[in-house]
């Protein structure tokens, strides 16, 4: 069976949410959300939008830049590279969880469910990988910041070998194959290619602020004290969200172009295929995102739920707590986290803990692409974190 006939059984197959008419569905109570109701919800609903494409979409869209840049400028072949490297996957992944942010994280997800990188890899970058929590520690304590990091490379390495002696190299791979034919159609879109400069518009000053909201900056003041009091910043990223939404109902098909990557990907190299494979795949990971945060928010918002309260117990437990704060999908959570931490609130076995099991904002797409593989990958990442966490606890603080 070719792969793009593979595609087609995948198609039928899709869940109502993927379907043309879920897509629309999600769109309509995406724009309800953030246009109807209270005013106090609204603003959450579009502070949270926002929230999502700056810390996250931003991240992803640049991290997709430079690397479909380097395949655009060398002419690399991801899959034939990741073949004849097979002896350093697991450092390799290490390396790209370990990335501020969680573009780096979502790469090595990607690459997996393209059937180029093991099971043992996509744990390894769960665990090295902080997510955006890594620019908060970096700005106010540096050398903290690399200390947990060398824990979590060293935790990251130690734990994708041991796992891939435990399960071997083929556990739980995948096997995809896909015609160029069927990615040169994807990728060629003069539909798509209309809204390269509205998408280009919002996505490369959304890096910028990115930055500045990372690094916990106001970014609102960069526009001056008259523009400042109506939150540039959140507007420009609410918009982005907004129509990186819309691009992925109205994109037939969509999905991760990553998934495709084959061994004559040379052949659809240009600027116009690196723009839209980059707003393709962003546009997809920014829905999933906008999802998660939207439930964890909301959620907030109606129950009262706060990350602060888990901590209210003897010390002993903090490391525990932070292991288990880990487990809560997205940034937001290990943000606060990291917070606490520099807050004097909460120790540092407990900061090492959470940035181990944390996966950030990784483990949408995740969850998305290939879910019992996410699940049981974030089961594996506990185990160094809490071994690690508690060793801090006992022998150093």
């Amino acid at each position: 069976m070719n792969g793009a006939t593979q595609h087609q059984n995948d198609l039928k197959k899709r869940s109502f949410f993927t379907s043309e008419i879920g897509k629309v569905i999600f769109l309509g109570i995406i724009f309800y959300l953030s246009f109807f109701g209270d005013v106090e919800r609204i603003q959450l609903v579009r502070e949270t939008l926002s929230d999502a494409f700056l810390s996250v979409s931003a991240f992803v869209a640049m991290t997709l830049f430079i690397f479909y840049g380097l395949e655009h400028l060398f002419r690399l072949d991801t899959a034939v590279f990741l073949k004849k490297s097979k002896r350093w996957h697991i450092p390799l992944a290490a390396l790209m969880g370990a990335l501020p942010g969680c573009g780096g994280a979502i790469m090595v997800i990607t690459q997996y469910v393209g059937g180029h990188l093991g099971f043992a890899s996509v744990v390894t970058a769960l665990t090295t990988t902080m997510g955006d929590a890594a620019f908060l520690l970096l700005a106010r304590e540096p050398k903290t910041a690399l200390l947990v990091y060398g824990i979590c490379i060293v935790a990251g390495v130690t734990t994708g070998y041991v796992v891939r002696f435990m399960h071997g190299k083929d556990f739980m791979r995948k096997k995809i194959s896909v015609k160029k034919t069927y990615l040169k159609k994807l990728i060629y879109s003069n539909f798509l290619s209309a809204f390269h400069p509205v998408w280009l518009l919002f996505i490369i000053p959304g890096m910028v602020l990115a930055f500045g909201e990372a690094f916990q900056v106001d970014t609102n003041l960069w526009f001056g004290s008259t523009l400042a009091p109506y939150q540039p910043t959140v507007l420009i990223g609410f918009l982005g969200a907004l129509l990186s939404c819309f691009l992925w109902v109205i994109t037939k098909n969509s999905g991760m172009t990553m998934n495709n990557l084959s061994g004559e990907m040379s052949y659809f190299h240009n600027v116009r295929s690196l723009v839209q494979r980059t707003m393709i795949d962003t546009n997809f990971i920014t829905v999933w995102v906008v999802i998660a945060f939207l439930l964890f928010e909301l959620n907030a918002y109606y129950h009262g739920f706060n990350v602060n309260d888990f901590f209210n117990v003897i010390t002993p437990l903090m490391p525990l707590i932070g292991v288990l704060v880990g487990f809560i999908p997205g940034c937001a959570p290990q943000i606060i986290v990291t917070t606490l931490y520099l807050q004097g609130v909460i120790p540092l076995s407990a900061q090492i803990g959470n940035a181990i099991s944390n996966d950030g904002d990784a483990l949408f797409p995740a969850i998305a692409l290939t879910p019992k593989v996410a699940m049981l990958a974030s089961l594996y990442t506990s185990v160094p974190a809490l071994i690690v966490g508690y060793a801090w606890y006992f022998f150093v603080e």
